[in-house]
């Protein structure tokens, strides 16, 4: 099994952009690889079976994607999703400034987030054209990885509130799961799957920052996630 990366599309895309790809049998994408032919509009026909794609939902061809839009939510589901989501927004801010008084960095950047997350509000109307966030590659999480949900670095427990940065740690763990929450109920929100996995992508990105941001405050230059 073949397994085609992001980093492949990037290449090929750099030497010739293209409008359509054609993905042999025996061959996979990596869900970076399909949500950068997604963002881009390319064209997508999959010769294996569409069951047996990894970590991703199948989505078919882009063509099918582009000639099927989204539709915006319903009046009730939209009002839902975008009360839960200013609820989030809320948090967000909340935790920046409850972070200023111990770290200013931290809390600009996750103002940072912040912003990119604001911007999601538009999946209420059926889009999400919301450009990726930059990864900060580190041993765990990658270019490859950064639009999958990885999962916490490591399990917050009472020893971590002991230490001098605990409470940001603290802080950031809540935030990062209040967001995994969101993801998960925005899945009876949204009814196209192709909409949801957008949203996931970026919201994962978020996710994984914060992992990051959790992992410098607690100190030391090793990853914390396991191999």
């Amino acid at each position: 099994m073949k397994f085609i990366t992001e980093t492949d599309l990037r290449d090929l895309y750099k030497v010739q952009p293209f409008t359509d790809y054609d993905l042999q049998e025996g061959e996979r994408l990596t869900p970076g690889a399909r949500q950068f032919l997604l963002d881009r509009g390319v064209d997508l026909y999959d010769r294996n079976d569409p069951y047996a794609d990894i970590g991703t939902a199948n989505f078919g061809s882009a063509k099918e994607a582009k000639a099927s839009p989204a539709k915006p939510l319903g009046d009730k589901k939209k009002r839902m999703f975008l009360a839960k989501f200013d609820l989030l927004k809320a948090d967000f801010l909340l935790t920046a400034k409850e972070m200023l008084d111990m770290d200013v960095c931290a809390s600009q950047q996750l103002t940072g987030l912040y912003r990119q997350f604001a911007q999601l509000s538009e999946v209420a109307e059926g889009t999400c054209n919301v450009p990726d966030l930059v990864c900060n590659a580190c041993t765990g999480i990658t270019g490859e990885n950064f639009s999958c949900n990885l999962g916490c670095c490591f399990a917050i427990t009472e020893f971590h509130m002991q230490m001098p940065k605990g409470k940001q740690m603290l802080l950031l763990t809540k935030l990062r799961s209040e967001i995994e929450v969101f993801d998960v109920e925005a899945e009876d929100l949204i009814g196209d799957a192709n909409l949801q996995q957008q949203l996931s992508a970026k919201l994962n990105q978020i996710m994984n920052t914060l992992a990051q941001m959790i992992c410098a405050a607690m100190g030391g230059s090793e990853c914390q996630r396991p191999a």
